[in-house]
């Protein structure tokens, strides 16, 4: 299948970020959700995006224009028009598998249906659906316009053809995918979230403070930000569903979230999104 429109639902961080690349690698894209406030936040966001990736010369002003053209609504009625429809709402289990359920019923039958989720199995997603060796894990990285990787997760139903054809969109976007198993957390999480976990735990044990943590892992470790503020980017309430996901999954107690995770999200205090987490954000 020819995929020409992409329908991205949820506009959040993610959601609006894929639905802008999408866009300025000329597909047609529609950004659906259904809070209108976060419809107009994206429309903002994704025009503050290109306008600075076109005065950096990373994008031209025919692909601006794309962007700034992407189509936004609050309801499903669209996506049956979409040859590829790609899921980027909350990572909530029971969300994503109504979400699913709901685009197998509207799409139309050779469309292809995506998940961008960091930890759920694709195979239990899939299940909800008609369409099984249709669907597979798309999981983009956060900033989604800067990041080049692309995780591609089979479930057990998912098709070669498939998967091959999620390769090609992503290579089209400008972006490097990666084929990982559908098993808890895929790679990028199994690795990631435990090591946010441990500098969370070794907050909370008082070590250290934040600063302190996140500078011997940059400068001691080269990483290029440190493990509490790339929790505050990714969101404090995503890595406690990713760690809870491995800790039920995998049945080890490794992967327990450390206490003040818990508190923090409990409190709101999820990061940049909420303006507080590890850090204070204007």
């Amino acid at each position: 299948m020819n995929i020409q429109h992409i329908f991205v639902v949820g506009a959040g961080t993610m959601g609006s970020g894929i639905a802008q690349v999408a866009a300025t690698s000329g597909y047609q894209v529609t950004l659906m959700d259904v809070v209108t406030e976060q419809l107009e936040k994206a429309k903002l966001n994704i025009a503050r995006s290109v306008d600075k990736l076109l005065e950096k010369e990373k994008i031209t002003p025919e692909q601006r224009q794309a962007a700034l053209e992407i189509r936004m609504t609050d309801n499903l009625e669209m996506a049956s028009e979409a040859d590829l429809l790609i899921e980027a709402a909350t990572e909530n289990p029971q969300v994503k598998f109504k979400i699913f359920a709901e685009l197998d019923q509207r799409a139309k039958p050779e469309a292809l249906l995506a998940s961008n989720t960091s930890s759920i199995s694709i195979t239990r997603i899939a299940s909800v659906t008609r369409r099984a060796e249709q669907v597979v894990g798309m999981h983009f990285m956060n900033p989604v316009p800067l990041m080049r990787l692309v995780e591609i997760i089979r479930g057990l139903a998912t098709s070669d053809a498939v998967t091959q054809q999620i390769m090609d969109v992503c290579r089209r976007m400008g972006k490097e995918p990666v084929e990982a198993k559908d098993s808890p957390g895929f790679i990028s999480n199994r690795i990631l979230c435990p090591m946010i976990n441990e500098a969370i735990f070794a907050l909370q044990e008082g070590i250290g403070t934040p600063e302190a943590i996140d500078t011997v892992m940059k400068l001691g470790m080269n990483h290029p930000m440190g493990p509490l503020a790339l929790a505050d980017l990714i969101g404090l309430d995503v890595v406690l569903n990713v760690m809870e996901v491995l800790q039920r999954d995998l049945g080890e107690d490794k992967y327990r979230p450390a206490y003040l995770l818990r508190k923090m999200v409990d409190a709101g205090h999820l990061g940049r999104k909420s303006g507080r987490g590890f850090y204070v954000y204007e």
